[in-house]
């Protein structure tokens, strides 16, 4: 369904029908509708309207009144086409500003203080994927443990160790793994993991003479442990905070809410699955917004994720923030806030 597809009628009235359920939560209907439309419309002009937008998808009715909401497919189609963002008022952009202010406090503080203010702000659970350290390399080592069973052991500038245990191809030989770490260390001390990777890959292009086809495996199958493109690794990108979930609380108006809400909890506590959510946020510039069951982890619960992610001074993406909420959230408020949150803690970064 596109928005081309309705006619002035059709779309002031679903515009007035998504706008009434983002204010209230509650169905409306074609009595209440006519009274609120300028334009002098009959009931049962309405009921029609209603009807046909009901047809495309748009709305639906959740109880057998005549009252209708907006589905999960009206309200992409209203935030994608319809909405009208709002600007933050002076008071709200210092209110945020005032929490990112970090000199010679640890990220995880400031981002967690920038996190809390956000929930407050938008009345939703806040959470923030705080950006892994990424020291350089001083040593890297691989250690046989069984016939395709590898320890992988990274040497980190001030001596921090990390360990991942990697699958390596049939007939992997202790000599291949010596030549592997040998090559990786020849080319990996003194970068950063994200340095290295691109130049990796394409020195493996450039040498495929010089290393064989096992030992080019296991370079490429240790470096992408690190770099998260394992999607079984144990190490995220990042790590994950969350603040305000008592925030999703303030506006449970029936035992159905109080159990979408508990669905909800439930989801958050699996903060793998969270960091994955975030991490989609991470494909493209400015806020990405995931509504119910757009997002797999959160169709049971009915709920919306607003993300965006923040960048350093070169535009590398660092990491990611975002607000978790019932999908009738108050977007044309929180995408603002969440984008200039963003975009406050890229410069502090």
């Amino acid at each position: 369904m596109l928005l081309e597809t309705l006619n002035e009628r059709s779309r002031r009235i679903f515009r007035q029908i998504v706008e009434a359920y983002l204010d209230t939560g509650d169905p409306i209907g074609s009595r209440t509708l006519s009274r609120l439309i300028e334009t002098s419309l009959s009931p049962a002009t309405i009921r029609n309207v209603m009807a046909d937008l009901e047809d495309s998808g748009l709305i639906t009715s959740p109880h057998t009144s005549s009252g209708r909401i907006p589905t999960e497919l009206g309200l992409r189609l209203f935030v994608d086409g319809l909405l009208e963002i709002g600007n933050l008022t002076r008071e709200e952009r210092q209110n945020i500003e005032a929490q990112c202010l970090g000199k010679g406090r640890p990220i995880e503080e400031i981002l967690g203080e920038a996190t809390a203010t956000l929930s407050g702000l938008c009345h939703c659970a806040g959470m923030v994927m705080v950006p892994k350290a990424d020291k350089p390399i001083k040593h890297i080592e691989f250690v046989m443990l069984g016939p395709r069973r590898v320890l992988v052991v990274l040497v980190m500038e001030g001596d921090d160790v990390e360990n991942r245990i990697i699958e390596v191809p049939p007939g992997t030989t202790p000599s291949s793994l010596q030549q592997a770490a040998n090559y990786l260390n020849m080319h990996l001390r003194g970068r950063t993991l994200s340095e290295a990777q691109q130049q990796i890959s394409l020195q493996l292009d450039q040498q495929k003479a010089e290393l064989d086809s096992l030992t080019q495996q296991v370079i490429t199958g240790g470096l992408a442990v690190w770099a998260g493109d394992n999607e079984n690794s144990s190490s995220p990108q990042g790590t994950l905070i969350v603040r305000g979930r008592a925030n999703l609380l303030d506006d449970v108006k029936a035992a159905e809410d109080l159990e979408r809400i508990r669905l909800l909890f439930q989801d958050m506590e699996t903060k793998k699955d969270l960091l994955r959510v975030l991490g989609l946020a991470r494909g493209g510039e400015g806020v990405r917004i995931f509504i119910g069951s757009e997002n797999n982890l959160f169709s049971l619960s009915g709920s919306s994720v607003i993300a965006a992610p923040y960048m350093d001074g070169q535009n590398n993406i660092l990491g990611v923030i975002g607000v978790i909420g019932p999908t009738r959230l108050n977007y044309a408020r929180v995408i603002p806030m969440v984008d200039y949150t963003a975009k406050i803690i890229g410069h502090l970064l």
